[in-house]
C-alpha cells in the first residue's frame, strides 16, 4: 500500500500534500497549532475572454516566409514580433482560489507521535498528534461524487477542540459573510471581465459551541467537529453562490461516513484498476518519506519508492483532471499564486499532453476526457485563429492556451511563441483514445476534430524543392547559428513539425478508412505525407533538429524536440530503424554530456526515450535524477527558476509513464514485453494495463525474465493482438471479455 507520510508538519508549500478532484483542491500543511489549507478551484483564471489576434499577421506571412527562405532571420524575427504576437501578448493566469486557516486553542502546545499522512489508496490525508494524554486526529479528503472537502476533527477525551476559522484570499476578493449560525460564504471576481466567484466553509460539531463574530467561525470546547468547503465561479454556475450553498447543505445532511465511503469507492474505481509491486518493495516503509527520498540522494536503493512515485502519478492524475473538468495545466490544479510562473497555464508544446502519457495505458480514459474536451473548444477558437492570421481553413493553437481556449500566440518569446503546432499535437490524443477504446461511436465524432487541424496545414504548408514545409515555426524551444554566426530560432520544417504531422496525418488518414470517409481532403492529406521532409543524421551522428545540420546554442538544451518520433510516437525503433535509433542514443549522449536534463520534466522525457531504446540501465538512472534532483520532499516534481525551485507536474506523469515504460511498450502494430527492466527492478508484476487495441494484460517476471503473461480482450469486440517478447513474437485473437493465458506460448519453461 503506497503512502506518503512525514513525522513534522509542512513548513512551506512545497512541503504540503495535494489532494484534489479534479476541480477544487488543495495544499494540506497540517500545522499543529495553526493549520493551513491553500485552495484552488480550476476555473478561477483572472480575466475574461478575448480576441487577442494580431490584425497584421495575415497580410505580413508571405513577408516572414520570404526572409526566412533567404536566411533573412533576424528581419523574420523582428517582423514577427511586431505582427504576428497576440494583442495583448499573453493569456489569462490562473490563480489561488484562497485560504483555510485555523487556529486551535490547546492548553498545553508540547506534543509528540506526530504523524502527517496521505493514502494513495484511498487519497484521504491524515494529521496525528499527541498532547496531555490527548490523541488528537483530522482527516481530509475531497469528494467528486459530492464536489466538497471534508475535514473531519477528533480527539479521545470530550471537549478537547477549541479553534476558530478564517476563509481568506490574498487579493481580489470582495467580502466574507456569515450564511446562518455556522456557515463562512467568501465571495469576490476575476476582473472587470472575468468570473464571480464563491468559497463556503460550513462546520458542524459534537458537543461544544459554535458562533461567528465578524469573518471568523470560532468553535469552543468540541468533542467533534466536521468541516465542509466547497467553491465554484460563474463558469460553471450562473449562480454560483446559491449553487456553494446547495453542495454545503447536501454535504452536511449526507455526513461524514458516507461522504468518505462515497469518495473512497468512487476513486478506488479508477486508482484499482491497475497494480505495480517489486520485489523487497515494504523494506523501508518504516522511514518516513523525506528521510527515504534523501536516502535516495546519497546514492542508496529503495524500490519502494520506485513504486510509489508510479502510484503518486496515477493519484496525481485522477486528483486534478476529470469528466467535466478543466485539464491538468502545469500544476496539475495546486497553485498557491496570483502571478504563478508561466501563468500556470495549459502549454501545449509538450508539458500539457506529458500530463497525460499515463491516461489511457493506466485506464484512465475518464481523466483523459477533459482534455479532449479542450480540444474540441480549441478548435472552435482556432478556427477563427487560423482564418484571421494565416489565411487558411481548419484549427491552429499555438504553443499556450487558457481556461477561454485561446489559441492566438502566447508571449513575446522568439524560441517559442510563433510555433503553430500545439492544436496538432494535441489532435494525436484524439486518435490515442480512439486507440486505446476501439470506440467507434465516439471516433465518429472525434472526426470532424481530426479533419480540423489537417485542413489547416493542406493549407499552411509551403512547397519547397518538392517537399511541404511548416513556415514560419520553430524547435521549441531551441536556438541554432547559422554559418555566419546569426543566431536564430524561427525556421522552415523544424524536425518535430514533420513528426508530428506524419502522425496526426495518418491518424486522419486511418480514422477516415475505419469510418468510410474518403474525400477529396484523405486524398491531399496522403499526397502531403510524400512531401514531407525526411529524418536526417547529422554531422555527429545525432538526429537533426532542423532542415539543416546547424549548431546549437545551447547543446544541453532542455528541449529534444527531434526525438518526438522516438517518444511519444513510435517513428523510431530499435528494430524497425536501428539507424535512426542509433542517431538518438548519440542524440542523447550529446545532450546530457552538455547538461541536459536539468529539468525536472525534461528528466522525465528522457527517461521515457532511454526506455524506447531499451536501454533499462539507463532508463532507470533518468528516474534515480528525476528523484534526487528535480523532486521536492513531497515527491512533487521541481523545476529551476532565478527566484527559486517551482512546482511542475509534468514532471511526475511523465515520470510515472517512464516507469510503465520499462514494461510495456505499445503501438498499432505490437506490444513489447521488459523492453528496458532494469536489474534493480527485475522482479515484480503488473495488473491492469492497457495496450494499443483496447487489450488488458497482467505479467509477471522474476530476476529480469517473464514468467506470467495473461491477456484480457475488450468488452463489445473480438481482438487481434501482437505480443513481442525476447526476440519472439506472438499473436493471438481474443474473443469478447475473454481471459487468456499465453504464457507457455511466449515463455521457455
Amino acid at each position: 500500500m503506497s503512502k506518503l507520510w512525514y513525522r513534522e508538519a509542512a513548513i512551506s508549500w512545497n512541503e504540503g500534500l495535494p489532494m484534489g478532484n479534479g476541480k477544487l483542491g488543495a495544499m494540506l500543511f497540517g500545522g499543529v497549532e495553526t493549520e493551513h489549507l491553500q485552495l484552488n478551484e480550476d476555473s478561477i483564471w483572472y480575466g475574461g475572454s478575448q480576441n487577442r489576434i494580431n490584425p497584421a499577421a495575415k497580410r505580413n506571412l508571405e513577408r516572414v516566409r520570404e526572409f526566412i527562405f533567404s536566411e533573412r532571420i533576424k528581419e523574420a524575427e523582428e517582423l514577427l514580433r511586431y505582427a504576428f504576437s497576440g494583442t495583448p501578448q499573453s493569456q489569462r493566469p490562473y490563480q489561488s482560489l484562497g485560504d483555510i486557516k485555523m487556529r486551535f486553542k490547546h492548553t498545553h502546545m508540547s506534543y509528540s507521535a506526530y504523524k502527517r499522512e496521505l493514502d494513495l489508496n484511498t487519497a484521504v490525508a491524515s494529521v496525528e498528534y499527541e498532547m496531555k494524554d490527548v490523541q488528537y486526529k483530522r482527516e481530509y479528503f475531497v469528494s467528486t461524487p459530492d464536489q466538497v472537502l471534508v475535514i473531519h476533527l477528533s480527539a479521545t477525551k470530550a471537549s478537547s477542540l477549541s479553534f476558530d476559522i478564517l476563509l481568506t484570499r490574498e487579493r481580489f476578493y470582495k467580502r466574507v459573510d456569515a450564511v446562518g449560525g455556522n456557515t463562512l460564504l467568501l465571495t469576490g471576481d476575476l476582473g472587470k471581465e472575468g468570473s464571480e466567484f464563491a468559497i463556503g466553509c460550513k462546520v458542524e460539531t459534537k458537543g461544544g459551541s459554535l458562533q461567528i463574530l465578524g469573518e471568523h467561525l470560532i468553535v469552543t470546547e468540541a468533542d467533534e467537529a466536521i468541516i465542509y468547503l466547497t467553491a465554484t465561479s460563474t463558469f460553471y454556475h450562473s449562480h454560483f453562490k446559491e449553487y456553494v450553498l446547495k453542495v454545503l447543505e447536501k454535504a452536511s445532511h449526507k455526513g461524514y461516513e458516507l461522504l468518505k465511503q462515497d469518495h473512497v469507492k468512487d476513486y478506488q474505481t479508477l486508482y484499482q484498476r491497475v497494480l505495480l509491486e517489486f520485489e523487497n518493495q515494504l523494506e523501508y516503509e518504516s522511514l518516513p518519506t523525506d528521510e527515504r527520498l534523501a536516502r535516495m540522494q546519497q546514492g542508496l536503493e529503495d524500490v519502494g519508492l520506485v513504486k510509489t512515485y508510479f502510484d503518486y502519478g496515477r493519484y496525481l492524475l485522477i486528483s486534478s483532471s476529470r469528466k467535466g473538468t478543466l485539464p491538468a495545466n502545469l500544476q496539475g490544479i495546486w497553485n498557491a499564486e496570483m502571478k504563478p510562473n508561466w501563468d500556470s497555464k495549459f502549454t501545449i508544446n509538450i508539458n500539457t499532453q506529458m500530463n497525460y502519457w499515463i491516461a489511457e495505458s493506466c485506464q484512465l480514459p475518464e481523466c483523459h476526457e477533459a482534455l479532449l474536451d479542450l480540444i474540441k473548444r480549441l478548435v472552435k477558437s482556432g478556427k477563427q485563429t487560423a482564418k484571421e492570421m494565416y489565411g487558411c481553413r481548419g484549427f491552429v493553437a499555438h504553443h499556450n492556451t487558457d481556461i477561454w481556449a485561446d489559441t492566438a500566440p502566447q508571449d513575446i518569446y522568439i524560441p517559442a511563441t510563433y510555433w503553430v503546432m500545439g492544436g496538432a499535437w494535441l489532435c494525436t490524443h484524439l486518435w490515442m483514445h480512439y486507440q486505446y477504446t476501439q470506440d467507434k461511436i465516439w471516433l465518429e465524432e472525434a472526426y470532424p476534430l481530426l479533419e480540423e487541424g489537417v485542413l489547416f496545414f493542406l493549407d499552411f504548408l509551403v512547397e519547397k524543392e518538392g517537399q511541404l514545409l511548416t513556415c514560419p515555426s520553430v524547435s521549441p524551444e531551441n536556438t541554432y547559428i547559422l554559418p555566419n554566426g546569426t543566431k536564430g530560432c524561427i525556421c522552415a520544417g523544424s524536425t518535430i513539425d514533420n513528426e508530428i504531422l506524419r502522425d496526426l496525418f495518418e491518424a486522419y488518414i486511418s480514422a477516415a478508412k475505419l469510418l468510410d470517409k474518403d474525400s477529396k481532403n484523405v486524398q491531399a492529406a496522403k499526397e502531403v505525407l510524400e512531401k514531407l521532409p525526411p529524418l536526417k543524421i547529422g554531422k555527429h551522428g545525432q538526429i537533426m533538429e532542423w532542415l539543416e545540420d546547424y549548431e546549437e546554442e545551447e547543446p544541453g538544451h532542455r528541449h529534444i524536440s527531434q526525438l518526438y518520433g522516438l517518444h511519444p510516437s513510435h517513428q523510431i525503433t530499435v528494430d524497425g530503424t536501428p539507424l535512426f535509433a542509433d542517431a538518438a542514443k548519440k542524440t542523447l549522449a550529446r545532450r546530457l554530456k552538455w547538461g541536459g536534463g536539468h529539468t525536472g520534466w525534461s528528466c522525465a522525457w528522457i527517461m521515457n526515450f532511454y526506455a524506447r531504446l531499451w536501454e533499462g540501465a539507463h532508463a532507470y538512472d533518468l528516474f534515480k535524477k528525476l528523484l534526487t534532483q528535480s523532486t521536492f520532499s513531497n515527491l512533487l516534481c521541481n523545476h529551476p527558476r532565478p527566484n527559486g525551485e517551482v512546482f511542475q507536474i509534468d514532471g511526475n506523469l511523465g515520470g510515472a509513464n517512464g516507469i510503465l515504460e520499462l514494461f510495456v511498450q505499445s503501438n498499432e502494430k505490437r506490444t513489447v514485453l521488459l523492453p528496458a527492466c532494469p536489474k534493480e527492478l527485475g522482479s515484480g508484476f503488473l495488473k491492469g494495463v492497457k495496450v494499443n487495441g483496447g487489450v488488458i494484460l497482467d505479467l509477471a517476471w522474476q530476476q529480469g525474465k517473464l514468467t506470467s503473461i495473461k491477456a484480457y480482450g475488450l468488452a463489445h469486440q473480438e481482438t487481434k493482438l501482437k505480443l513481442h517478447y525476447d526476440k519472439k513474437e506472438l499473436t493471438i485473437q481474443l474473443a469478447p471479455q475473454e481471459e487468456k493465458d499465453v504464457t507457455s506460448l511466449l515463455v521457455k519453461v
